[in-house]
């Protein structure tokens, strides 16, 4: 249950007094309220390093932040498939925050990738809720452990920038608890966030900041959370509204909050003052947690952790011949203006300004002259402009006298930011053509790719030896890179998200990004991955894939029951090839139980572990119970489906490598027949289902299967009405009466 603050050191405050405590006082600062102890609390962006703003500050980035490290961005974080690398992260940015004294980062975000097209994936972690819960709550953890408390966000069902403060995201129930809630809970009930974001948009017509029902009902009711719900910046039109529903906290504030509107509410009795107390309540329980000891960060030790976890995210996707990694005494041939002009992180609320990016030509030259490997280099082109032959034809001639050639390709800040989406996951044409002729003009070529959202490799992907997928790794990207590419260190990213062939297979392509105001999310829970595998539809890589420079097998799956609906599976894998490296046990769950459609499979566990060349080891993943079930939308709660499960063991979505059976004894979920519920429920109904054809007569009856299934869809109360039967009513009563009680 919800905790109940103190409110004890209110008493004497006047109401309005205690009203203004609930909008910010400028754009980064709550009031203070020095008499009750209540001191500002300071806060800055920060998924993935923080945007702290000592000078002019703003929203979008305009001006400029304080130095801070630059980490990968989520985007990088969710292909670790580590919590241990999220936790690093977190723990890294709340000595920082604690550093320049920020008391709340405004992160992490863990809404769901639900388009490829999404502005602001490249904040995000996955396609799937558990991977996305599993790291957010481990960021969580770390950070708040440094002493500042994070802002999960942005709750919920925000996933498109596309008219992003009045859209309506139109969703079924099911699919909000099983697709786009989980995440948020699984942080807030394990890591316990010191606040939760309100997003910007609607949900299902009614504003996120307004919504009672997602904001007390599921987050404070269900889920137990105490802490401070906060909007998102200027997301409130009806403060009142907001407050009734449990919006503790209006920002910015100053002179765009709304503090007028409360005040005047509560002089005539629309709210009352104990509603102001009890968020002015949880608003002082965060102040109090005030960062206080002073703190000093190592830049350089910090961007060497920001170098290692880069090192745990990039994804290599494609390695034809064993081209990577690049041997000693390779001629080689870089190639492309992102191998001097790092894309690094994204765009908008969330850019940092770091001290220092690691450049990946210089890393590349650097590592090169310690093994023999001379390297030349060639822009081709330039990261926003048109085709330039000359830039084209160095890159050609430099790709004819080396070995290897590696052409750096992406997405520039410009294509891909918060606060708008794209409109194509293609590449930019010009690198599309540049890849292509150096590719007939190279004997090997790899593609290094750096992209905040997921591209199309369509059109040259079979053309070239092995593509390293980058997406965005913080300023110490070009390190991990150069790295990677030399097998420093083996690869060990995996796919948070699937790439599809084309936009237009991607199930959410009908409905994205809605028109008149409202997007509907016609694919219900088949989310990405669900869609393709369940569908069949071919994919470039499928969710989860990833390759390494060593081989692993997976030997062996056993299943221990721990409980009724309950179980742990013991994964055996090995290393079996000649490098140390670093593999994901995928485990998912497939079945048929139950009355809902469910995916072909769905993640329910995965582990990153370390294994030396000959190493076995057995991994435990634990399968709680919601690993095996549905959210009931009549019963409105999970529900385990009696019925037969399968435990499948995956190097990704598309590709079993082991499974095993398991039946579980689940439970019936009770439905009260009434005249008015439909003839096939009344037949299948666990308690009083045999004795429905009895009643009605049609035991023995000359009824066809074509005839029966007419009647299922009709309701009882239509079905006598129509049928000519002789049928009890006291009987018919006497069955509604055991369906109640059942």
């Amino acid at each position: 249950m919800t905790a109940h603050h103190d409110t004890a050191p209110l008493a004497g405050i006047s109401a309005e007094r205690k009203a203004r405590l609930l909008s910010g006082r400028n754009f980064w600062k709550t009031e203070a309220l020095e008499e009750a102890g209540i001191a500002a609390i300071s806060m800055a962006d920060g998924p993935y390093g923080l945007r702290h703003q000592s000078g002019r500050h703003d929203n979008l980035a305009l001006f400029d932040s304080d130095k801070a490290t630059c980490f990968p961005p989520g985007v990088a974080i969710g292909s670790s498939w580590d919590p241990d690398t999220a936790a690093r992260l977190g723990a890294a940015l709340g000595r920082e925050a604690a550093a320049q004294g920020v008391d709340v980062v405004l992160g992490p975000g863990v809404n769901i990738k639900r388009s490829p097209l999404c502005g602001r994936n490249f904040e995000y972690y996955s396609e799937d809720p558990h991977l996305s819960g599993v790291l957010g709550a481990a960021f969580t953890r770390a950070l708040q452990a440094e002493g500042p408390g994070v802002s999960v966000k942005h709750f919920a069902a925000n996933n498109q920038e596309t008219n992003r403060q009045t859209i309506s995201s139109d969703v079924d129930e099911r699919t909000l608890r099983e697709i786009y809630l989980p995440a948020f809970e699984r942080v807030v009930t394990e890591a316990r966030p010191a606040t939760v974001m309100a997003s910007y948009n609607k949900i299902n017509g009614v504003a996120a900041s307004e919504n009672r029902w997602l904001l007390t009902e599921v987050l404070r009711d269900e889920w137990g959370f105490d802490g401070v719900v906060v909007s998102d910046w200027s997301a409130v039109t009806d403060r009142v509204t907001a407050l009734k529903a449990g919006l503790d906290l209006e920002m910015p504030g100053g002179a765009m909050g709304h503090d007028a509107e409360v005040i005047e509410a509560l002089r005539s009795g629309d709210i009352s003052e104990s509603d102001v107390d009890a968020s002015v309540a949880r608003i002082a329980a965060l102040a109090r947690r005030k960062v206080t000891s002073a703190v000093t960060v190592d830049e350089d030790a910090h961007h060497e952790i920001a170098r290692q976890i880069a090192q745990e995210c990039a994804v290599l996707l494609r390695n034809e011949h064993q081209v990577l990694p690049i041997p000693a005494g390779a001629r080689v041939a870089v190639i492309g203006a992102f191998a001097g002009q790092p894309r690094y992180q994204g765009g908008g609320s969330a850019h940092v300004n770091p001290p220092r990016v690691d450049q990946p030509l210089d890393e590349i030259q650097a590592i090169a002259a310690e093994q023999g490997v001379t390297v030349s280099y060639a822009p081709g082109f330039t990261v926003d402009g048109p085709r330039d032959e000359r830039l084209v034809g160095d890159a050609i001639a430099a790709a004819r006298r080396a070995d290897i050639a590696v052409v750096f390709a992406g997405l520039s800040e410009e294509r891909e930011s918060e606060g708008f989406d794209r409109d194509t996951i293609d590449l930019p044409s010009p690198q599309v053509e540049l890849i292509r002729e150096v590719a007939a003009a190279a004997r090997r070529t790899v593609v290094v790719l750096a992209n905040g959202g997921i591209v199309s490799l369509e059109g040259w992907h079979d053309e070239v030896d092995a593509i390293l997928e980058g997406f965005l790794l913080g300023q110490g990207g070009g390190r991990a890179l150069a790295d990677i590419l030399f097998g420093r260190v083996n690869p060990s990213g995996h796919l948070a998200e699937t790439i599809p062939i084309q936009l237009q297979d991607h199930p959410s392509w009908l409905n994205f990004p809605g028109e008149q105001g409202h997007v509907r999310y016609g694919e219900g829970v088949l989310v990405g991955y669900r869609y393709f595998a369940t569908s069949g539809m071919p994919v470039r890589y499928p969710f989860g894939h990833g390759l390494s420079y060593t081989t692993f097998e997976t030997r062996a799956l056993s299943i221990t029951r721990t409980g009724v609906d309950s179980a742990t599976a013991h994964v055996e894998v090995a290393n079996t090839g000649d490098r140390a490296g670093k593999h994901v046990v995928q485990v998912y769950v497939s079945t048929e139980a139950g009355p809902v459609r469910r995916p072909v499979r769905e993640l329910r566990g995965c582990a990153k572990v370390q294994l030396e060349p000959g190493e076995t080891r057995t991994v435990e993943i634990d399968l709680p119970r919601r690993a095996f079930a549905y959210w009931d939308i009549a019963a409105g709660r999970w529900v385990v489906a009696p019925g037969d499960y399968r435990i499948d063991v995956c190097a990704d979505a598309n590709t079993v490598l082991r499974s095993s059976a398991l039946t579980l004894e689940g439970e019936h979920v009770a439905v009260e027949l009434t005249m008015d519920t439909p003839v096939g429920v009344w037949f299948e109904h666990p308690q009083v289902g045999p004795d429905v054809m009895d009643t009605l007569g049609l035991t023995g009856a000359p009824v066809t299967e074509e005839q029966l299934a007419m009647i299922a869809s009709m309701t009882m109360r239509q079905f006598i009405g129509i049928s000519g039967l002789d049928i009890s009513t006291d009987a018919l009563q006497a069955l509604m009466t055991a369906s109640r009680s059942a």
